[in-house]
């Protein structure tokens, strides 16, 4: 199978490659055309994925292509954006054709969860890695930057952290774990549900956002950076499910939370005044701290003292 055999086979032919609101050219053009409606601007954020960095070697390729796509929706969430859609280049050590239709039904499900369109992308042959480019649309001056946050705002999370990180050793096989237990913790790493509605639901309401990917420690501290404000994260009020607390124990738990990262949650910053509404329709939404003058982002224990974190968020390099 050549290269054009594939793309048209796997790709071209997917439901989700047959255009869609917004999307005037898909694939089969040397560029997509999009139509953004007047007075919107256009949202764009592209991810990539290596095979033993972002991912195992070998791994559930149905698994991976809903993880890819959702890992870069989750950033449209961020900015409170309207998915339109994405494009795929994809590096293969080999086209198996098994590999490749998991990977294509995998990416076409999250897709359609995710109303994105496939408009194009590349292939070419060498080790194993994704990358994706998500476009969406968003009225003008409404994005969600992680740059408003104020003095008196409450620091916000959109549900429990830490079960991706909490998943690694099942995810490698190191250890193993009740149904009941397992299934929730590698659901939230190998599909985990941009949070596009609340995103949208933030415009004209959050301050400052983003989505943890890193870590909660480390995004928080890009809020408070380009904010120019400090954070004080109440520790007993991070949120934790009842999976991670039994698998990894609670301290363990915490650590995941705070440091691990791949949660694709939303962080946020919001007027105390605005909580009610916004946990009226999402009550997962937790208030984990406030924002204050000053610089940084600071840990506090149940007695409201500065503690040490137990460890920092991902970093490349």
């Amino acid at each position: 199978m050549n290269e054009f055999e594939l793309i048209r086979h796997y790709f071209a032919a997917a439901r989700c490659a047959q255009g869609g609101v917004g999307v005037v050219r898909g694939i089969g053009d040397d560029c997509a055309l999009l139509a953004v409606p007047a007075g919107e601007q256009l949202a764009v954020s592209t991810d990539t994925l290596v095979a033993g960095v972002h991912f195992p070697d070998a791994c559930d390729a149905f698994l991976l292509g809903q993880r890819a796509l959702a890992v870069s929706a989750s950033d449209l969430a961020a900015m409170g954006a309207t998915p339109l859609a994405f494009t795929l280049a994809l590096t293969l050590p080999s086209a198996s054709e098994a590999w490749l239709a998991e990977f294509a039904r995998g990416l076409q499900q999250m897709a359609e969860n995710c109303s994105l369109a496939l408009v194009g992308g590349d292939t070419t042959r060498g080790p194993l890695s994704l990358t994706l480019t998500v476009f969406g649309r968003v009225p003008a001056g409404q994005a969600l930057l992680r740059s408003g946050a104020q003095a008196g705002d409450l620091l916000c999370v959109g549900g429990e952290l830490g079960d991706a990180a909490g998943a690694l050793p099942l995810v490698l096989a190191q250890r193993d774990a009740t149904p009941e237990v397992a299934e929730p913790l590698l659901a939230r790493y190998w599909s985990p549900q941009p949070q596009l509605a609340l995103g949208q639901a933030l415009r004209g309401r959050a301050t400052a956002a983003l989505d943890i990917s890193d870590g909660l420690l480390a995004d928080c501290g890009h809020i408070a950076s380009a904010s120019q404000v400090a954070l004080h994260i109440e520790l007993a009020r991070v949120p934790l499910s009842a999976p991670l607390r039994a698998f990894a124990g609670e301290e363990q738990a915490k650590v995941c939370a705070l440091g691990g990262g791949d949660d694709y949650r939303l962080a946020f910053t919001l007027p105390p005044a605005l909580l009610a509404d916004i946990q009226r329709d999402w009550p997962e939404v937790r208030v984990i701290g406030r924002v204050l003058a000053g610089s940084g982002v600071q840990l506090l224990d149940a007695a409201g003292q500065p503690i040490e974190p137990p460890r920092g968020g991902y970093q490349h390099f």
